[in-house]
């Protein structure tokens, strides 16, 4: 499976493209180094939840629109050990 900031990346890429921004255009609405969205573009930088609603913000769209397709391996759950016992919540 390809990795979750290739991903993330190629979608923010695409949405960029699709609303017509450069690169240049979304760095300067986003408060951000040209370099840092060519490294995110590319998956080479995982961006922090405040740093996708701020390019959300940059394209005019939604920050769930940003993570829309990705595909994430489920993790296998933990094995528990006999002799503890379950939290309330779990």
């Amino acid at each position: 499976m390809e990795d979750i900031r290739v991903q993330f990346g190629t979608l923010l890429k695409k949405l960029r493209k699709a609303n017509g921004v450069t690169q240049e255009e979304l760095a300067f609405r986003a408060e951000l180094d040209v370099s840092y969205l060519s490294n995110l573009e590319n998956g080479r930088s995982s961006p922090s939840l405040a740093m996708i609603v701020d390019l959300a913000c940059g394209l005019g769209v939604q920050p769930f629109e940003l993570l829309v397709g990705m595909v994430v391996d489920q993790k296998p759950e933990r094995e528990r050990r006999p002799d503890r016992k379950r939290r309330k919540d779990e």
